[in-house]
């Protein structure tokens, strides 16, 4: 699995005045606005699981140690399964975050986590605030929420816009395909990037992941201008091969005209910046 390590140097050194998104792995991201540091749904330990001597396991180190990062100004969780909200990052991050956006009811979560209430903001559905000069939308998706066998849908799941100066990125969060993509497009027009669920599906799970196509279908109906692919190569949480989804995303996408970012785990994106994409995956064995 290729990897680009980051270190400190290099992030500091990416042009503050422009934003920029580092794929950590899976759905995990570390994000540069305007030259402060946000994560979105961080997992930083060996597998994504309540346990640490079972469950799925990472194909890759994180290209930057957990302790080396930045201050950050902003933690945005999508929901609270174990792929997406892990305790170890979040109790690690403790003392270096200065505010958690978090769908509704997954502030108890973090209340667990030795995370201070005062630096926690709930937002149900197109609740809207504003952080260190980043605007912030909880918007819908297609999901379940629950971390055991008594408290499925106990909590809130969503994606998230994100307006750093005149640029919007979208966040889809886990999500099965449905008409709410078509309603986020028409509120938050012009939207620059899209990070989308775009692995770990199965015919069983119909709505709750999306396949590629389905990634597709609601890429276009946020009529974003570039499709970034995420949730895959990292954890194996599905049945399908794991270059699959990104195998049929790329191929749609060659065939549709649609401007898709593959990034290699530690590459970083500036948002509006020219890039060529390339597939990375398709010469591995």
């Amino acid at each position: 699995m290729p990897l680009r390590v980051l270190n400190r140097a290099a992030l500091d050194a990416l042009d503050p005045t422009s934003n920029h998104v580092v794929r950590l792995g899976h759905s995990s991201h570390l994000l540069k606005l305007r030259g402060k540091y946000w994560l979105i749904d961080p997992v930083f330990s060996e597998r994504a699981s309540p346990v640490q001597w079972a469950g799925p396991k990472r194909f890759h180190p994180s290209p930057i140690a957990l302790a080396d990062l930045p201050p950050i100004e902003g933690l945005i969780l999508s929901h609270d399964h174990y792929d997406h909200l892990d305790r170890a990052t979040i109790e690690a991050l403790a003392l270096k975050v200065e505010r958690y956006f978090v769908p509704t009811g997954v502030g108890a979560r973090l209340l667990g986590m030795k995370v201070a209430a005062e630096r926690i903001q709930e937002f149900g559905w197109w609740e809207s605030g504003t952080h260190a000069g980043v605007q912030l939308t909880a918007t819908p998706s297609q999901h379940f929420s629950g971390r055991s066998l008594n408290d499925r849908n106990s909590t809130l799941w969503a994606s998230w816009v994100i307006q750093s100066g005149e640029q919007r990125i979208f966040y889809s969060g886990d999500s099965g395909y449905f008409p709410g993509f078509r309603q986020i497009g028409e509120r938050f027009p012009n939207m620059d990037l899209a990070l989308m669920e775009n692995g770990a599906y199965d015919k069983d799970w119909p709505t709750v992941h999306m396949t590629p196509e389905e990634s597709i279908r609601a890429f276009q109906d946020l009529q974003a201008k570039t499709l970034y692919s995420v949730h895959n190569s990292t954890f194996d949480l599905a049945f399908h091969p794991w270059r699959e989804p990104m195998d049929r995303l790329a191929e749609l996408a060659a065939k549709q005209g649609i401007d898709l970012a593959t990034p290699v785990i530690g590459e970083v994106l500036t948002v509006g910046k020219p890039r060529s994409n390339v597939l990375w995956w398709s010469q591995l064995r």
